[in-house]
């Protein structure tokens, strides 16, 4: 009795130690597939579509702060911070990065009101010529879309307005 005991106390030892000599490696993992730290983030404006029609937007430029854990190479979840003053969810599936958040007063109407909007950030990492997806790069490209709802301010058809995006690491 006293030997199964100890070698089931021993065995449990085992496992504990194994158990803390693996974690290090796991969370390590982790990190490497994260998007965590400062960054700068910009939507380019003078490339922007308005229902699919070119059309000048604002250009928009603002660091984000992220933070996020995955628990497989292409899916992870974290949230992101703007010097903007908002806050949203950010997590990645299939190699893409996505941010959605609500803007409220995205879209004014005639009367002096205004529409909520929903902006999709859409990303995911660039070789430095822009050519080639890397997940290890320090750049991500993609998109910045905004949409309004269909029949807000008496109009049947939503507003979509697309931006190229870019978010750089910073340090």
């Amino acid at each position: 009795m006293r030997t199964s005991r100890m070698l089931m106390s021993t065995g449990v030892l085992a496992a504990a130690v194994l158990a803390g000599a693996l974690h290090p490696a796991i969370a390590s993992a982790s990190e490497k597939w994260a998007l965590n730290g400062t960054f700068v983030a910009t939507s380019n404006g003078e490339w922007a579509t308005t229902n699919d029609v070119f059309h000048d937007e604002r250009s928009v430029r603002s660091i984000w702060t992220i933070s996020s854990v995955c628990s497989y190479p292409t899916e992870c979840t974290g949230t992101v911070s703007s010097d903007q003053g908002w806050t949203a969810p950010i997590y990645q599936t299939g190699g893409d990065w996505y941010v959605k958040r609500t803007v409220e007063n995205w879209m004014p109407c005639q009367d002096g009101t205004s529409a909520p909007g929903l902006q999709v950030f859409r990303f995911h990492g660039s070789s430095p010529g822009g050519d080639q997806t890397d997940p290890s790069s320090n750049m991500l490209v993609g998109q910045d879309e905004t949409t309004g709802l269909a029949g807000a301010c008496g109009r049947s058809l939503p507003l979509f307005i697309n931006m190229p995006f870019k978010l750089v690491k910073q340090g």
